[in-house]
């Protein structure tokens, strides 16, 4: 380079000019100020001749230009406000002057200029105009601002304001050049009686040109001081970009890129913006196979490959886009050259990549492998179904990594048991599970179906041995066609060619097979696609294993739970009872519901949940049913039946406290009801349960307000009851949240559709359950839901008789004879009346003896006979046995033995002891 002329290469590898080196920072100092000095020699940028130069006085000329025109746009605009202002000033003060009252007639009276003047020259000081004349019809003046002027004729035009007109002109007159305006005056008739002119020369109206002019020249002068300015800058900075360089080191270094455009192992190819060859290096000859003298041409007409033609004409931006040219696949890089202000154009560099081709496919097919395991990670498993994971893993593998996969499955699979392999001769049995493929009418097995594969089969050798089995050509394969000889050969004729086939095993429990099919479409397996189908499949195995053991359990606690709700309902009249029972879809809850016959005729109604759902919440719940029916036994109120059952709940969750396998039960809910169908009374009682909906004959539906007491097992507050009247055909119905809530939806929603939906009347039980769940079920859901419905009944007044009797022991006899009356009106056989007369007395006689005040004897006729005894005395008689010698308590052990059964229940007024017989024939 120019900057070592005058050197040699010294012996200790330095470059050395003859004179001392010196210090390196005195060296650098002389190289520094060595190019500051050619730069100043080279580059005389702020001379003419230079570029920067040149655009400096372009700029100053640009400069001076733009502040001439704004001063003659001014100027001019100035002009046209002045003549515009003083128009509409002199238009106005006219005008203001004419149309003023009793002009008219001044101008018809004897001597007008005297009184005219005076007014006009006050006028004309006021409007700030610089003359108001007044004249008469021939242009005779009666006023002016120089009174020599006055009877003198009027300078200006006033044909047009005769006529009628307003009139602007302007004029030479006697102040000079004046714009003036003539404005007629008429009279009370509408006839022109004289004229008015106001007028002022357009010198007086100021313009706002005398303000603007020096900002413009101001504007000016600092445009030019920012240009000289910005010239400064751009000498410096070319002066910093070429490092000082002048041009003859700047050609040497072109020589130098120059030679290492066309050393460097890449191709460089420069097109110009009418797509001719500007620049092309040997390498980019050599690649593409272009003439040596292709500087030039275009690059249409070299012969080039048209995508790699295209993409060098077309300067779009291009990164390492592959491109096969021949035998090669090149890696060409474009950008266009005016991004930054450059020459239209485009630069592209070529690279062989012919040895990376393989590598690159080896990478694109890791890559759609890893994306395709991503994809099975995500869409496989979303769900505790078999059958839908199963599908989830045809759908992730079809047809991405196969043309068609199958899925079989044992049947023991499917009900969530672990299979028992039993291979032997016959091979081992399947189900067809799922199927997927890019057509849909292939011969395969469909789903549903039961396959039977024989023992040299593919899929029974994976399955025997829990090992994959590849099969890269079905033709060669001879134990495959063992399997059905028909079938195989539509398989094949199909254009099926290829398989591999997986155990789908997982925590050691062989389930079934995934089968991946490939038709002559496609390249057949390899031994590399092993273990992507290994890996396919292990994913699957874990969650339709986990899918089995949630249908086990699932299955186990549905099992459970049925077994622990009724079977069926108890023989009554008293009620019309539909129910129905739908368990979660995603996991067995704690709802339950009961129908319980109690003394009395009476029916007792429970529903109730339990928070949670699986097996835990299964066994509570039938816990907490078993002790409602023996509740139910003791005869409490629901009030007080509530209240035991919540200290009973309490203690359940006290055992559990302490043991991390079960939770606790707190948030039970129930809801209890009583109906009497002697009264049609219905006494109920809820603990944290919705309110129940009674839909009365007519069809009217109610929610009645039932006091809500705290779920069960909270303890600390008493439950009230409420005490309803139900009149005959009216209907209860009790049912679990579930119902009315769920995730779509709030509970007040749910109750204004079940309302709709209850508000019809003559419904049967039956159909008002299948309109309800219609109405309410969720599509997904996700929690159980008991329904009740039950629809009243009234015990006609024949079937009831009821006496009051003193407490005096005179009054038995009188009992046994009014009862056998009654008996005997109701058609009652001897031996009926005899043991009911017997039972009645004993009943009587203790109450007599153990009780006061008056006694209330009622008997009812319903599927059994039932003889009540009250009385006001809260003591529980007791069931004993009398020695011999004893000469009492053989009362209540005779009615033990003579009745079907027998109780006690108490009242707010006493109690009641019951005994119901069996009626014969009923």
């Amino acid at each position: 380079m120019a900057r070592n002329r005058g050197r040699s290469w010294g012996p200790s590898g330095r470059w050395f000019t003859g004179r001392h080196p010196g210090s390196r920072r005195e060296r650098r100092q002389r190289r520094h100020g060595s190019r500051a000095a050619s730069a100043r020699r080279v580059w005389p940028v702020t001379s003419i001749r230079s570029v920067a130069g040149q655009m400096f006085v372009l700029q100053v000329l640009i400069v001076v230009l733009l502040v001439v025109a704004a001063v003659a746009t001014l100027l001019l605009q100035s002009r046209s406000d002045r003549f515009q202002a003083a128009r509409d000033r002199s238009l106005a003060a006219a005008e203001a002057f004419a149309y003023s009252p009793g002009l008219a007639n001044t101008l018809r009276g004897p001597n007008p200029s005297a009184v005219l003047q005076p007014r006009t020259e006050a006028a004309r000081k006021r409007g700030g105009v610089d003359f108001i004349v007044v004249m008469n019809r021939q242009g005779i003046r009666y006023t002016h601002p120089r009174p020599e002027e006055i009877g003198k004729k009027f300078v200006g035009t006033i044909g047009p304001s005769l006529a009628g007109r307003v009139t602007t002109e302007t004029v030479h007159g006697p102040l000079g050049e004046e714009v003036q305006v003539v404005v007629p005056v008429f009279d009370a008739h509408g006839a022109v009686v004289g004229l008015v002119s106001a007028g002022m020369k357009a010198s007086n109206v100021s313009s706002a040109v005398d303000r603007q002019l020096p900002v413009v020249l101001g504007a000016g002068a600092a445009a030019l001081a920012l240009t000289t300015a910005g010239t400064a800058l751009v000498s410096r900075r070319l002066r910093r970009q070429t490092h000082g360089l002048g041009p003859d080191e700047m050609t040497r270094m072109y020589e130098h890129h120059d030679a290492v455009l066309h050393a460097v192992r890449e191709g460089v190819v420069i097109v110009g913006g009418d797509g001719r060859v500007l620049l092309s290096n040997d390498e980019a000859r050599r690649l593409l196979d272009l003439p040596p003298d292709v500087e030039g041409h275009r690059v249409s007409a070299l012969g080039l490959d048209p995508r790699m033609a295209e993409l060098l004409s077309s300067r779009r931006v291009a990164t390492d886009e592959l491109l096969p040219v021949g035998d090669r696949l090149l890696a060409v890089n474009n950008r266009p050259t005016d991004r930054r202000g450059g020459p239209r154009g485009s630069v592209a560099t070529l690279r062989d990549s012919t040895e990376l081709r393989a590598l690159a496919g080896k990478a694109e097919v890791a890559r759609s492998r890893l994306n395709l395991l991503y994809n099975a990670s995500m869409a496989i498993g979303t769900t505790l179904d078999i059958k839908r994971t199963a599908e989830e893993l045809v759908y992730v593998a079809a047809p991405q990594f196969t043309d068609y996969a199958t899925v079989d499955l044992a049947d023991p699979v499917l009900r969530g048991e672990e299979p028992h392999v039993r291979v032997g001769s016959d091979g081992t049995q399947l189900r067809r599970v799922a199927l997927h493929g890019v057509r849909d009418d292939n011969p395969l097995h469909g789903e549903g179906e039961l396959v039977a594969f024989a023992a040299p089969t593919p899929q029974a050798n994976g399955f025997m041995s829990g090992q994959p089995v590849l099969v890269p050509d079905l033709r060669a394969a001879e134990g495959w066609r063992t399997q059905d000889v028909e079938h195989t050969q539509a398989i094949l004729d199909y254009g099926f060619r290829s398989l591999i086939t997986v155990p789908l095993k997982a925590r050691g429990v062989l389930m079934g097979i995934v089968n991946f099919w490939r038709t002559s479409d496609s390249e057949p397996f390899e031994d590399d696609d092993l273990s992507l189908a290994e890996e396919l499949a292990a994913r699957a195995s874990v969650c339709i294993d986990n899918a089995r053991r949630f249908t086990r359990e699932h299955a186990l606690a549905v099992t459970l739970q049925h077994s622990l709700l009724p079977r069926a309902l108890p023989a009554q009249d008293a009620l019309d009872i539909a129910y129905r029972y739908l368990p979660a879809q995603a996991g067995v809850g704690g709802d339950w519901f009961d129908v319980i016959s109690l003394p009395g005729a009476r029916v007792a109604l429970v529903v109730g949940d339990v928070v949670g759902h699986g097996l835990h919440a299964a066994a509570t719940m039938g816990r907490l049913r078993t002790a409602v029916q023996n509740f139910s036994a003791l005869d409490l109120p629901p009030d007080e039946l509530l209240g035991h059952l919540d200290e009973l709940v309490g203690r359940i969750d006290q055992e559990t406290a302490d043991e991390d396998s079960e939770a606790a039960v707190v948030g039970a809910a129930c809801l209890f009801a009583i109906y009497d169908p002697a009264t049609g009374a219905c006494q109920l009682a809820r603990a944290g349960h919705p309110p129940p909906a009674v839909v009365l004959p007519d069809g009217t539906v109610e929610f009645p307000d039932i006091p809500v007491g705290p779920p069960l097992g909270v303890g600390g507050h008493p439950y009230k009851a409420a005490e309803l009247h139900l009149p005959a055909g009216s209907t209860l119905v009790l049912y679990t949240d579930g119902l009315i809530e769920d995730r779509a939806r709030d509970i007040e929603t749910g109750l204004e559709i079940l309302r709709s939906t209850l508000a019809h009347a003559g419904r049967t039980p039956q159909e008002t359950c299948d309109a309800v769940l219609d109405s309410l079920l969720p599509a997904r859901q996700s929690d159980d839901i008991a329904l009740l419905v039950a629809r009243t009944r009234v015990l006609d007044a024949d079937q009831i008789a009821s006496w009051e009797l003193p407490c005096d022991p005179t009054v038995v006899s009188r009992a046994r004879a009014a009862a056998t009356r009654q008996l005997t009106q109701w058609g009652m056989d001897e031996e009926t009346v005899f043991t009911t007369e017997l039972i009645l007395s004993e009943l009587v006689t203790n109450a007599i003896r153990h009780a006061c005040g008056p006694i209330g004897v009622r008997l009812l006729r319903d599927r059994n006979l039932i003889c009540e005894v009250s009385d006001t005395s809260s003591t529980s008689p007791h069931l004993r046995y009398a020695a011999v010698e004893d000469e009492g308590g053989r009362g209540l052990f005779l009615v033990a033995q003579l009745a079907e059964r027998w109780g006690t229940r108490y009242t707010h007024e006493g109690k009641v002891i019951w005994a119901e017989l069996p009626i014969p024939g009923a």
